[in-house]
């Protein structure tokens, strides 16, 4: 069997498995009352279970581990390993940081945690991560900048993984937009280090996908009338976002030892983010601005901007998600025929562009409807 077949039945595993335990999800949820009630800052109405992220963490590690058990068993000429020797560390470290946020976003879906207590918990998950060896250790000209010393990279890092972490647990606004950019991202990661032939890896972003479509399906088409409809919570934002975090930052990782290497990698891998850690960045420069604490919960995001605008909630979340490929297309088009960092640049122009025109829009409609 080759890396691709073990690649694509690793995808079906993750696959079933999720599509088994979400049903018996919403039943428990039903059965003992857990649910996110709705209040002014939520965009649903009624009462609709909050545990579908409940279910990504064991399919991922049931899906890895029973791969590397097919490869003890069968041995490397039937079942080749998705580990390199490289590769223990990473994996250990990773999965032991994955399982304390995996149990603090369900520990928050249930009774609640604040929000200074989950950053100290993404903080030592992120520094538990680094110290597996997995930093970013070159900008690849990025302001000029290209190695980085431990003792800037490392907290570059840190501060990264927590970053990202949180801006797919806050894009998480309406019907499948965490999942769908989240999708995005990891099929294009599953492609990038197939290339790369970083199997740990693909196999990751793969599982990963498998594990959210079934998600997608029941948060996006999922009949709420009929108990079908289900949130992914905390637990599923926190986990995805670190795992997001994991293959970002392993493809930007500057290694001699990656035969097939992508150009300016760190560009392609934050493209595939570009929206939910744009978004993050404006709401956050927007609540400094009028003097308002940065992790206060508002309406300000893309989201709501397009929603204010009288976008249905699908139609916001197409809109998005189109958005944010059209961004990773340019730039990977773009990328070894421009500077990176008028390449930067230019995506920074088009998203205020793209913000400032929304605002307007939305003032007019305000004012509209005020004459």
């Amino acid at each position: 069997m080759g890396y691709i077949s073990i690649l694509l039945l690793s995808f079906f595993i993750s696959l079933g498995f999720s599509i088994f335990i979400i049903p018996r999800i919403l039943l428990i949820s039903f059965k003992k009352h857990l649910f996110d009630m709705p209040d002014e800052r939520k965009v649903h109405k009624g009462i609709i279970p909050r545990l579908g992220g409940v279910s990504f963490f064991p399919a991922v590690i049931f899906t890895l581990s029973l791969m590397i058990g097919l490869n003890r068993i069968y041995g490397e000429e039937l079942f080749p390993s998705i580990i390199g020797v490289s590769d223990t560390s990473v994996l250990s470290f990773g999965l032991s940081s994955l399982l304390l946020l995996y149990l603090t976003g369900i520990t928050d879906d249930l009774i609640g945690v604040r929000y200074r207590q989950k950053f100290i918990v993404q903080i030592f998950c992120a520094i538990l991560l680094v110290s597996s060896g997995l930093w970013i250790n070159n900008l690849y000209g990025i302001f000029g900048i290209y190695e980085l010393p431990p003792v800037v990279g490392l907290p570059f890092t840190v501060f990264t993984i927590v970053f990202i972490t949180n801006a797919i647990n806050l894009i998480d606004g309406i019907d499948g937009l965490a999942s769908g950019l989240s999708g995005i991202a990891l099929l294009f990661f599953t492609i990038l280090f197939i290339y790369q032939r970083e199997w740990l890896y693909a196999a990751l972003a793969i599982v990963t996908l498998g594990t959210i479509i079934p998600f997608f399906y029941y948060n996006v088409f999922g009949n709420p009338n009929r108990g079908r409809k289900i949130f992914m919570g905390d637990t599923g934002s926190l986990t995805i976002g670190f795992i997001l975090s994991i293959l970002a930052i392993r493809f930007s990782m500057y290694d001699n030892a990656v035969l097939h290497r992508v150009p300016d990698a760190i560009v392609v891998a934050f493209s595939l983010l570009i929206t939910p850690v744009f978004d993050v960045v404006r709401v956050i420069l927007h609540r400094a601005r009028f003097g308002k604490n940065i992790f206060s919960p508002d309406k300000n995001h893309i989201h709501h901007k397009f929603l204010a605008l009288g976008f249905s909630h699908r139609a916001a979340m197409i809109t998005i998600l189109l958005i944010s490929a059209g961004f990773a297309a340019m730039n990977l088009l773009l990328l070894t025929r421009i500077n990176i960092n008028l390449l930067l640049f230019l995506d920074i122009f088009i998203w205020t562009i793209m913000q400032l025109y929304l605002t307007k829009k939305i003032n007019r409609k305000v004012a509209g409807s005020k004459a």
